[in-house]
């Protein structure tokens, strides 16, 4: 029975994060669902242990559009 409710359950999203020195160097890596919390972390394509302690690339980085603001309906009378 729990092989069947696996099935239908959303699995977690997870996402890779790098984090910066000041120079823009590689420290750490991360893989979560949420962004980690503090300064120098960005959001990866992937994890490549050959960036560690060096500048990443910029073709590395995931760069999000700014969120649209939805049309706003008119208020009904």
């Amino acid at each position: 029975m729990s092989f069947l409710w696996n099935l239908f359950t959303p699995k977690p999203v997870h996402r890779h994060f790098a984090l910066l020195d000041q120079q823009g160097r590689c420290q750490a890596f991360k893989q979560c669902s949420l962004p980690p919390v503090g300064e120098g972390w960005v959001e990866v394509e992937e994890i490549r242990l050959s960036w560690m302690h060096h500048p990443l690339p910029a073709r590395a980085r995931l760069s999000h559009p700014a969120p649209r603001s939805l049309p706003r309906q008119p208020l009904a009378a």
